[in-house]
């Protein structure tokens, strides 16, 4: 261990904002600054929903400046990057090396087809046995089954998922993380692309290359990067656990296997840690995908449409001129009679932006439920749905693969939310240990440390040290209120809904 410590520097791109952090190990103990905060959302440019990708780089490239002053600062020196993100959207790289267009978000419409356009070349429950991924309609392979003719065009060189799209520039160095690339539904259990699924359809071979596990080191930033960000030549690019999901399970502080976990962002995901991928009709049926993580481990979860729900609602009533956040709202919230209204928060219904209020709305009224109003109302309605849908997977993951749960850890910003936790832990009947909320850039982070030697290459010896240097609030289940948790999940599976 150094005196000075070792700093790294974990780019942590969510679906609504993206931050750089700093993080430094001394002495056994992991801290962190967080340098830069952002905002990251999809634009209408033309025909498509697409990422800002240019603002976006330049965020991170002025957050890893301030990353590496601030080590200077603390009397330790930035050794490298890492980049964590969103999955299952990507960008194409001409011959050139250039960007090729802005990548699509996985929210724009143009895949609405393509599920049922794949489903004429492969029926679906035999595309999931390949993979074990759960068919959404965002998943990488159903945009690139809508890009079609795209993916053939003359100077089409290779197709990046964000993270590695980002190394790229940082480096110059091409590289398929496994953990990201597992969501793109062209990975099979054996962790290799599945080359024969490509080409069903008609996917060039060529766009990928060969899958890396987390902890690669790609090589130092170039010479241009160095100078524009304001960091040392010899800073490294390592590709950590790339799937943002992926790091934050790193980063849960469990002391054994008995335990889910829940991911809460701008997505929610649900979920357990299994030794190898489950694959079975019930499983297929209820919407459970295995996504490939650190390790060798998988991620055997569902998508529940998270905070982006709170995120619609806060941006429709400010553009009413009502300025609020969510602390403030998840306050307010707090004196509404619970379950008063409920939604179904996995249905495609709630996927898409805007009128966000109407469709809430509209899925309590088929339950003869007076519909929300006031941001408020609308706050109560979504952290009691969410806490519904958290339970209904955790009570589907039990029934699937037998594992007793014994403790939910709920990472993210979901973390900082008492309301929600509580809710979960009464909703579950489990205890919840909630933190750390940064999980995603401590995961990130714990890779980057270990490819340099400073960390033991052992799971459970970075959850130890996760636990050591970050504090925890534990939430218990009040059990008088699990008859009315009961009742609100048989009236919300009355809602006609269309899951994702």
């Amino acid at each position: 261990m150094h005196d000075r410590g070792v700093s790294v520097a974990a780019v942590d791109l969510g679906a609504s904002s993206g931050r750089v952090f700093l993080f430094t190990l001394r002495d056994q103990h992991l801290s962190y600054y967080s340098v830069a905060r952002f905002p990251n959302k999809g634009v209408q440019l033309e025909s498509h929903f697409v990422w800002e990708f240019t603002r976006l780089y330049d965020e991170i490239l002025a957050g890893l400046g301030e990353a590496s002053s601030m080590a200077f600062e603390n009397e330790s020196t930035l050794r490298s990057v890492g980049v964590d993100s969103w999955a299952v959207d990507y960008g194409l790289i001409s011959k050139d090396g250039e960007l090729i267009a802005n990548p699509v978000h996985h929210r724009d419409p143009r895949t609405d087809e393509a599920v049922r356009r794949a489903a004429t070349i492969i029926e679906p429950w035999d595309l999931y046995q390949r993979n074990g991924v759960a068919l959404l309609q965002f998943n990488t392979l159903f945009q690139l089954v809508a890009d079609g003719d795209d993916l053939h065009r003359e100077g089409v060189d290779k197709l990046l998922m964000i993270p590695d799209l980002i190394n790229y520039f940082l480096c110059g160095v091409s590289n398929w993380e496994i953990t990201n690339a597992s969501t793109t539904e062209m990975v099979s259990l054996e962790r290799a692309w599945d080359l024969d699924l490509m080409k069903m359809f008609k996917i060039p071979e060529s766009l990928v290359g060969t899958l890396t596990e987390p902890g690669r080191i790609l090589g130092p930033v170039t010479d241009s990067v160095a100078k524009n960000a304001g960091i040392t030549l010899g800073t490294e690019v390592i590709s950590v656990a790339s799937h943002d999901t992926a790091s934050a399970v790193l980063a849960v502080p469990a002391v054994d296997t008995n335990f889910a976990f829940i991911s809460s962002g701008t997505w929610s995901l649900v979920g357990v840690e299994l030794d190898e991928p489950l694959i079975n009709e019930q499983a297929f049926h209820a919407g459970y995908t295995n996504e490939q993580g650190a390790f060798g481990k998988t991620r055997f979860l569902r998508n529940v449409l998270g905070f982006w729900l709170l995120q619609e609602i806060i941006r429709e009533f400010g553009v009413e001129g009502e300025d609020t956040d969510a602390e403030k709202l998840t306050l307010a919230a707090r004196s509404i009679t619970p379950l008063t209204y409920l939604v179904n928060a996995e249905s495609k219904e709630l996927l898409a932006p805007g009128d966000m209020r109407a469709r809430l709305a509209s899925q309590c009224e088929q339950l003869g439920m007076k519909p929300p109003v006031t941001a408020p109302e609308f706050t109560r309605c979504i952290l009691d749905s969410l806490a519904l849908s958290y339970r209904h997977s955790i009570r589907g993951i039990q029934s699937i693969t037998n594992k007793r749960i014994e403790v939910i850890h709920i990472v993210g910003g979901g973390a900082v939310n008492d309301t929600l936790c509580q809710l979960t832990a009464d909703a579950c009947g489990i205890p919840v240990v909630a933190g750390p909320v940064e999980a995603a850039a401590i995961g990130n982070a714990l890779i980057q440390l270990q490819a340099l030697g400073e960390v033991e290459f052992d799971l459970w010896s970075m959850r130890k040290l996760v636990a050591n240097s970050f504090p925890t609030n534990r939430f218990e289940p009040d059990a008088t209120k699990s008859g009315l948790w009961d009742d609100a999940e048989r009236r919300v599976a009355q809602i006609k809904t269309t899951a994702l």
